[in-house]
């Protein structure tokens, strides 16, 4: 296998790295090494590079920004993708729908809608992710979802096989979607409207102090590590855990943020195990002391 990878390295313009380091690949600064890690620069290398795959029996994992992500230093047999730079190109037509690359930054589409005086993404400088992982979880910040502005995502399944699927024959929850997994997200279209540059930069200056005021920034999280309950109870999660667990709680290097309850901090140099172990005793207080019990929001690969 390595060597029809190492031949087929030497006529793309993507990368193929092996026994790859994925720690800098997460925002929690934790992982092991990947088996495969691969970068590809255009859609034929994606597609050739999947028929390689059916002959190992790895697992495949499809990497964004790394934001929501917990993976173990123990993980075996797993090949990820990452796709690369040619992967990010963005555009607007002339219906001011936004066509953005999935592997861009949710900021940098925020950023460049505002730029063009395009309303209706002002939420999306606030999520630490990218656009392929905020449309495959819903993600969403102060009332406003992927679900509200995507119209379509441009995909390809694991058989090299493209395709579109619109927005409308998603079924999207509260930090889900019914998209399967084994689709890796090209390019997505999103809806905007026309609006004085002026009052879009304002939105988003609003919502970057609320961020700013309410959830840790510059330091190795993971974002919200779990959903809000909402078919539990009425309250948010962080305060369930406010309640339920000692704010000093850590393990290792693995602790609570001062600042955000939900959101759990990579200190110095926290293992897998650390955070696993913080996560599962969070998880059993709130539900001894609640009866809640909490659902995962950070995704965690081992």
């Amino acid at each position: 296998m390595s060597m029809d990878l190492d031949n087929f390295s030497k006529n793309i313009k993507g990368k193929i790295k092996f026994n790859y380091s994925l720690k800098n690949h997460t925002w929690l600064n934790i992982g092991g090494n990947a088996e495969i890690f691969f970068v590809p620069e255009t859609l034929v290398e994606l597609r050739e590079f999947l028929i390689y795959l059916k002959k190992k029996n790895n697992n495949l994992f499809i990497i964004g920004a790394g934001s929501n992500l917990l993976i173990s230093e123990d993980i075996k047999n797993y090949t990820f993708i990452k796709l690369g730079k040619n992967f990010n190109k963005i555009s607007v037509n002339k219906d001011n729908i936004v066509i953005a690359g999935c592997s861009l930054l949710d900021k940098f589409v925020s950023d460049f809608a505002c730029n063009n005086n395009l309303s209706g993404l002002e939420f999306l400088s606030c999520i630490p992710g990218s656009v392929g992982g905020g449309i495959k979880m819903n993600s969403g910040c102060f009332g406003s979802e992927f679900k509200d502005v995507l119209l379509s995502v441009q995909v390809m399944d694991l058989d090299g096989r493209v395709f579109t699927i619109k927005s409308k024959d998603i079924r999207f929850g509260y930090r889900e979607s019914n998209l399967p997994k084994n689709l890796i997200f090209l390019s997505a279209s999103f809806l905007t409207k026309r609006k004085d540059r002026n009052e879009i930069e304002e939105n988003i200056r609003r919502l970057k102090e609320k961020k700013e005021n309410s959830q840790p920034l510059r330091v190795k999280t993971g974002g919200s590590t779990f959903k809000n309950p909402i078919n539990q109870s009425e309250k948010k999660v962080w305060e369930l855990i406010k309640e339920s667990v000692d704010n000093q709680a850590s393990f290792g290097d693995a602790r609570i943020s001062d600042k955000h309850n939900n959101f759990f901090i990579n200190s110095k140099n926290a293992s897998f195990e650390n955070m696993l172990n913080l996560i599962n005793f969070v998880k059993n207080r709130v539900k001894e002391k609640t009866g809640v019990s909490l659902e995962l929001e950070l995704e965690i690969v081992k």
